[in-house]
């Protein structure tokens, strides 16, 4: 008689289960990580990708598309969370695990995913991609995180404003202090106003579209959107938004260039630079930083409405691709070339019009590009700086006497703006300049609070659209 008490049978081991919708959007945050990729431009493919091979149907992709741009935009709150909730720096936590947590945390405290399912699921994607060991940590690291809601985690991780201001602000709106100090110092005002900026920089942007002047019309647009889909454009002639989403590209007026996917504030600036008044001649226009062409393609469906030519010069050979393919079929003359504004081709004097939108920071792009806060640092701004004042003075340089200068950037960093453009004025770093300031403000008819001129400054909170700013100059000797 065998006496030895009976073993209980092994459970038997169950593999993992792959949630296409998590593990990619898993794979778009490691691609944002390691590879410094953009989500914006790794998220579309993976989903065609997904969808070609039947894994995905709509409220798949945008499930994926929220845990990605939700994750990335909360990334500071949340790891504020994830610290709390573990017993070693979080830096010492790896990267990959730390996708996992902060993904698992958006879908806890960011969405009305379930609290269980949320659990589960974000354990289920740490065993498939972290293995079994790790999936036990983000268990156990979720499971705390349940124990508040976002407001009551907030109260817990985020010093007092009334002891570290920009600190709490850092936290609560999950943006580094070091933006969060320059975007209040370019607003001004009090709390609510640069409370009200960082939230609308955590919301997620609306698909706008351009209808090119002469090639298409806002009406085509609306009616090809159809009318659930379609919303005029708050400020811009040529805008259309898109009300519920989808696919802009699928529209015919897109996919032949007569119309693009293009910010309001950007289609203000091109459309401000056209309507400045020039004395004399006006048929020679530069795009001196053309890349990727949406203002181009604006500014040459204009030009060609006046019987002008534009030049569009793009430093970037794979981008000036972008503004050849962005110009294609436009009616007017226009040229595309590779070329660097800051040792230009072309001889002094040459242009009516010129418009240099030039490389920045992109902190005024935040909602598109949520993963550029947590790339970008103080010390960026320095580097920009030479390139900027470059581009501007040689802009100055290369347009006639009586003719328009219009410096852009897509950031509201006084250090890339205003600063900037009085530097060259005054001739530091480099020979002063002979023009004077245009106010720019009544060639954006109708919009509102744009300062005290003459230069203009756009905000997400107070107008919709990305923080673009522009400054007109005449050069006048």
């Amino acid at each position: 008689m065998n006496d030895q008490p009976r073993r209980r049978p092994a459970k038997p081991h169950r593999r993992p289960q792959k949630d296409p919708v998590r593990f990619l959007a898993f794979e778009a945050l490691r691609a944002v990580d390691e590879r410094d990729a953009y989500a914006n431009l790794v998220l579309p493919p993976l989903l065609k990708k997904a969808r070609a091979k039947g894994d995905f149907d709509g409220r798949d992709a945008a499930l994926a598309t929220e845990l990605v741009y939700g994750t990335l935009r909360r990334q500071g709150t949340y790891d504020a969370i994830v610290a709390a909730c573990i017993d070693r720096p979080l830096r010492e936590v790896d990267p990959p695990v730390l996708d996992v947590l902060n993904m698992g945390v958006h879908q806890l405290l960011g969405t009305r995913i379930p609290t269980h399912a949320a659990v589960s699921a974000s354990v289920e994607l740490a065993r498939v991609v972290l293995g079994e060991g790790r999936a036990k940590f983000v268990n156990a690291v979720l499971r705390k995180v349940t124990a508040h809601d976002l407001d009551g985690w907030v109260e817990k991780v985020a010093p007092p404003y009334d002891e570290d201001a920009e600190d709490h602000l850092s936290v609560v709106h999950s943006h580094p202090r070091w933006i969060v100090s320059a975007l209040w110092d370019a607003l001004g005002g009090g709390r609510a106003g640069i409370e009200d900026l960082l939230e609308a920089d955590n919301e997620r942007p609306e698909v706008t579209l351009a209808a090119r002047p002469g090639r298409s019309t806002t009406d085509e647009l609306a009616k090809a959107l159809g009318e659930d889909n379609s919303l005029p454009g708050r400020w811009s002639p040529y805008a259309v938004r898109m009300a519920e989403g989808g696919e802009p590209g699928a529209l015919e007026a897109v996919q032949e260039g007569r119309a693009g996917v293009q910010d309001e504030g950007s289609q203000l600036v091109a459309a401000a630079l056209a309507a400045a008044p020039v004395e004399g001649r006006d048929t020679r226009w530069l795009d001196g930083c053309a890349g990727p062409g949406g203002k181009a393609a604006l500014l040459a469906a204009l030009a060609a409405g006046r019987g002008a030519a534009l030049l569009a010069a793009e430093k970037q050979p794979h981008r000036a691709r972008l503004v050849e393919r962005a110009l294609a079929g436009n009616p007017g003359p226009y040229q595309v070339i590779t070329a660097d504004g800051t040792r230009p081709p072309w001889l002094p004097g040459t242009f009516d019009r010129i418009l240099m939108d030039v490389p920045c920071s992109g902190l005024g792009a935040l909602r598109r590009r949520p993963e550029s806060r947590w790339r970008r640092r103080a010390a960026d701004l320095e580097a920009f700086a030479p390139l900027q004042r470059g581009l501007l003075r040689e802009a100055l340089k290369a347009v006639r006497v009586g003719g328009v200068v219009g410096y852009a950037t897509c950031s509201p960093h006084l250090a890339e703006t205003r600063v900037v453009v009085e530097d060259v004025l005054k001739g530091r770093g480099g020979e002063p300049v002979e023009a004077e300031w245009i106010d720019a403000r009544p060639l954006m008819p109708g919009v509102p609070g744009l300062g005290d001129g003459p230069d203009v400054q756009l905000w997400p909170h107070l107008h919709g659209t990305d923080a673009m700013y522009l400054a007109l100059l005449r050069r006048t000797g």
